[in-house]
């Protein structure tokens, strides 16, 4: 009976284990693909998407995405004065669109370019 208990822990382990998602580095590119510099900033705050709170957003050709694959507090205080939620930045990326939304395999934040703080 205890073999028993012990394989069925064993195997729940090993599933719980595998199922779990591997986080991917985003901040080494892929030298496979194409990079490509975009406009990132809070979604919602200065690309006007839908939803509440505050989420990173790329604009692609003039169409905003929110991002999968990293998040708004992961590149600094988003709140600040050039922060996500105050300035459109440009990133260097790599990722694809699927299903409206950027799933980025590489971010790399440049400068700020266009601040709209309202002091």
């Amino acid at each position: 009976m205890k073999s028993i208990m012990l394989i069925l822990i064993f195997s729940f382990s090993v599933a719980i284990s595998s199922a779990q998602k591997t986080k991917t580095n985003i901040s080494v590119a892929d030298s496979s693909k194409k990079t490509e510099v975009v406009e990132t900033a809070c979604g919602q705050c200065q690309f006007h998407l839908p939803g509440k709170g505050c989420n990173l957003a790329v604009r692609i050709n003039g169409k905003a995405y929110f991002v999968d694959g990293t998040d708004i507090d992961s590149h600094g205080d988003a709140h600040a004065q050039q922060g996500f939620c105050n300035a459109i930045s440009k990133a260097e990326v790599q990722g694809t669109i699927v299903n409206n939304r950027f799933n980025v395999t590489y971010f790399k934040l440049l400068e700020p370019v266009m601040s709209t703080h309202k002091n």
